[in-house]
């Protein structure tokens, strides 16, 4: 039976400070590091160390913001001396250092692997540094357009991940589409829905990013450590050095990706472990996992006071680890904005802040600091390290990805799971979540109330544009419309609810985009 059991030996986490041009490692050099420091946590002999190193067979690997590397698992196998068989480069996104975790657990349950590495990595910052990088609009991070130091692994194609991956589509077309402006659709329609002034929604964000900030400011891995944690009047003052992005969220409230960091864990099963010599208070136990996808498009989604994909993956990962909400003693769940563990914690019945222990491990990917698509994997290692530490028996990590449209979660434990049963052989839920999706009004015309909205603003404060997602009185259709007009954009960007409110929507047939405005009181 312990043949099947898969263990977690070895952790690592590396984070290079340095702002000097020299220390300025490539991505593939940080990875490398952080599954050295994983090895030496195993707690074996170094002898013993250089032969597990050799033994790898599975390497899955994060991808990468920073360096487009064509083969990374390739490349980390040819540094490490090992004949890996199992090669994996995730997708982009957040959901990915789970969902590879939840993969690798299986397939050393399964006997298919017999040591997995998972590991991802992230030097934005040394590319900042250099002042090599292309920086788009705020909520975008574009790889190094030359290489910052001469040692960098040689890549054909520097363009970036956001480049490759720009899609002309419905949303595009109105300049909307990114993170920075997507998840402030979600909190306004959650705040809406749940019956919160915007003062009381704005506090509770607040207040929750200042509980995050005092948890990085103990974590010596976060790129906040040693400085004095935001409080919550500061995260929700609006300043000019915390200036607005996109309402309800200043600058404090999104994620900050400008790290070099990385992180690597090795699975191996409980059998295998013990042959090896691993202290027995190394070792914990994945329990189970789960994921899905959200549409594609956000405009196709059901609503925006919930996420289908975030409450499906919660349910079925404490499921298929056989333990309950109860049961669950540590959280990580993935922050890039305040809505996502918002959601989780109502989802769960957990409190948003203030309860028996921080939904975070980490910090946040404000304080934290994001490390790109790689946050949950530092999350699952601190997981494993509090759970050895003996500050919890089970715990949970929530990864999310793309605009709230992947999510993958994991259960560990410091103990195998109590049913006996072996690690679940498959992913219970479908690739994408089934969902009743809304008629969409490309050309909208008539009056419509607001489903939702945000206000994008300037780097000087002043409101750029106002995007709403809205509904036909005809048809009920949902549309995408966008204002410029100082009006409008000054009764949506004030203090009063606009959810509900009636407007009137127009298309332009210039532009093909559809227009708005606010014509009266919330029905």
């Amino acid at each position: 039976m312990s043949a099947t059991i898969p263990v977690v030996i070895g952790v690592g986490d590396l984070k290079n400070r340095s702002n000097r041009l020299e220390d300025a490692f490539e991505p593939l050099e940080l990875m490398l590091k952080a599954i050295t420091v994983a090895l030496k946590d195993t707690g074996i002999s170094t002898q013993d160390g250089k032969a597990l190193q050799k033994s790898i067979d599975s390497i899955s690997v994060v991808a990468n913001w920073t360096w487009p590397y064509p083969n990374t698992p390739e490349l980390l196998a040819n540094r490490l001396g090992c004949r890996a068989t199992y090669l994996r480069e995730s997708e982009h996104g957040g959901n990915a250092p789970a969902e590879l975790f939840d993969e690798a657990a299986r397939r050393i349950a399964s006997g298919e692997s017999k040591v997995a590495i998972i590991t991802g990595g992230e030097a934005l910052a040394s590319c900042k540094v250099s002042q090599y990088t292309r920086w788009p609009q705020i909520g975008c991070i574009s790889s190094c357009e030359k290489v910052p130091s001469p040692g960098w692994t040689h890549v054909d194609d520097t363009t970036s991940i956001w480049e490759r991956r720009h899609k002309s589509n419905l949303a595009s077309n109105y300049g909307l589409g990114l993170p920075m402006q997507v998840y402030p659709l979600y909190e306004a329609a959650l705040r809406a829905h749940r019956g919160q002034s915007l003062a009381d929604n704005h506090r509770e964000s607040s207040e929750l990013y200042a509980e995050y900030a005092r948890v990085a400011a103990q974590n010596p891995i976060a790129w906040t450590h040693g400085k004095e944690p935001d409080t919550g009047d500061t995260i929700g003052k609006v300043t000019k050095r915390n200036r607005m992005i996109c309402l309800p969220y200043p600058l404090v409230m999104n994620a900050f990706n400008t790290v070099n960091m990385s992180a690597a864990c090795i699975i191996t099963s409980l059998q295998h472990a013990r042959q090896l010599g691993v202290p027995e208070s190394q070792l914990i136990f994945p329990l189970g996992g789960a994921g899905t996808h959200d549409y594609e498009h956000f405009w196709e989604r059901s609503s925006f006071h919930s996420s289908r994909s975030l409450s499906s993956c919660l349910d079925a990962t404490l499921a298929v680890s056989n333990v309950k909400t109860e049961d669950i003693d540590l959280y990580d769940f993935y922050s890039c904005f305040p809505v996502v563990p918002k959601l989780a914690s109502l989802h769960l019945g957990i409190p948003i802040y203030g309860g028996k222990r921080p939904t975070t491990l980490l910090g946040g990917l404000t304080s934290f600091g994001g490390a790109g698509n790689n946050y949950s994997m530092h999350a699952i290692t601190e997981m494993v390290r509090q759970l050895r530490r003996g500050n919890g028996r089970i715990g949970l990590v929530l990864a999310n990805g793309g605009v709230l449209s992947h999510h993958h979660a994991v259960c560990l434990s410091r103990r195998p799971r109590g049913d006996g049963a072996p690690y679940p052989n498959r992913n219970p839920l479908p690739r994408h979540v089934s969902d009743a999706q809304p008629a969409i009004a490309e050309r909208a015309n008539g009056s419509a109330r607001i489903e939702t909205y945000t206000v994008q603003y300037d780097r000087d404060g002043s409101p750029l544009a106002g995007f709403v997602l809205g509904r036909l009185d005809e048809n009920g259709s949902r549309f995408i419309a966008i204002t410029t007009d100082g009006s409008t954009l000054k009764d949506l960007g004030s203090a009063s609810e606009q959810i509900g409110k009636s407007i009137w929507v127009g298309s332009d047939q210039e532009t093909g985009r559809n227009t708005f405005k606010i014509l009266g009181s919330k029905i």
